[in-house]
């Protein structure tokens, strides 16, 4: 019978991020503004430059839109973690931290916090590959549990 050792905490700072969907989204944004600025100066005569600027500007509406899909993150360093989602972001130390919960179904990784609330971790999610996610969740759940007790 042999013990292993634990494996060593990961090496901080880390970002989780479902880098396809940035991979993807990052482009289209692009090519969606191209476009509706093409489709803009490519509409007919009778159409006025008020509904010209009205496409150019649904272009860049429809791409912000996307970049707000590939803003989602979970950044953690020193002091805490940040979690970027679609449109928040929170600062959150160790210590606030009391659980990091990825089930089977879930969509993202859930963090139930100290006051009783709990907050999407949109950054860690099993859409961009269930083991990548689950790999992230451990490492993330085991930093909670060697420096959030630590501090409380």
């Amino acid at each position: 019978m042999s013990t292993s050792a634990p494996p060593p905490a990961p090496v901080l700072p880390l970002t989780w991020s479902p880098r396809r969907n940035r991979y993807v989204l990052l482009p289209l944004c692009g090519v969606m503004v191209i476009v509706f600025t093409v489709l803009a100066f490519a509409l007919p005569p009778n159409w006025h430059a008020n509904d010209r600027a009205a496409m150019v500007v649904s272009g860049l509406v429809f791409a912000g839109l996307a970049l707000m899909l590939a803003r989602p993150r979970v950044s953690a360093d020193e002091t805490g973690v940040t979690v970027v989602n679609f449109v928040r972001s929170r600062r959150l130390a160790w210590a606030e931290i009391v659980r990091v919960n990825l089930r089977a179904g879930d969509p993202w990784v859930i963090l139930d916090l100290a006051d009783g609330t709990s907050l999407a971790a949109v950054g860690i999610q099993p859409g961009a590959g269930r083991a990548q996610a689950v790999t992230a969740a451990r490492a993330l759940r085991d930093l909670v549990d060697e420096r959030g007790t630590a501090r409380r």
